[in-house]
């Protein structure tokens, strides 16, 4: 997977609230993110996980390919889950720790939809498939 196409998929993530999650096989992202961030920071950071973001969004598009019905629709929301409190423990730690005032803002903002969208996928869990997410 190429790394541009991977950061334009976090991106879209976050700032469209989970809207082009997916990837195909092709590396192609199904969303297109507005910006694009510096890849030798993406790349260092990727260096330092042991599992490596990369990695656990392959992971996460696997785990769909070649389910349907219900089974694909609570893997999603399962996977998704997991994604979006990703983004709610870095946005954490950023508005904890940055002196920038657009960070701190930004940061909330990102806690603010995200946990929003967790509520929900749990409600749908538990309605649809009677499980009880933590």
């Amino acid at each position: 997977m190429k790394t541009n196409t991977l950061i334009a998929v976090i991106i879209s993530l976050l700032i469209g609230g989970g809207i082009g999650y997916a990837m195909n096989n092709n590396n192609a992202p199904i969303a297109e993110a507005p910006m694009m961030m510096d890849h030798s920071m993406m790349n260092h950071s990727m260096n330092m996980n042991d599992i490596g973001m990369e990695a656990m969004m392959m992971d996460m598009t696997a785990r769909m390919e070649g389910k349907t019905g219900d089974e694909l629709d609570r893997i999603f929301l399962e996977d998704m889950i997991v994604h979006h409190q990703g983004a709610v423990d870095m946005a954490i730690i950023i508005k904890e720790n940055t002196e920038r005032p657009e960070l701190k803002a930004f940061a909330q903002e990102i806690i603010d939809v995200q946990d929003q969208e967790i509520n929900m996928m749990k409600s749908w869990l538990t309605e649809w498939f009677l499980i009880e997410e933590n």
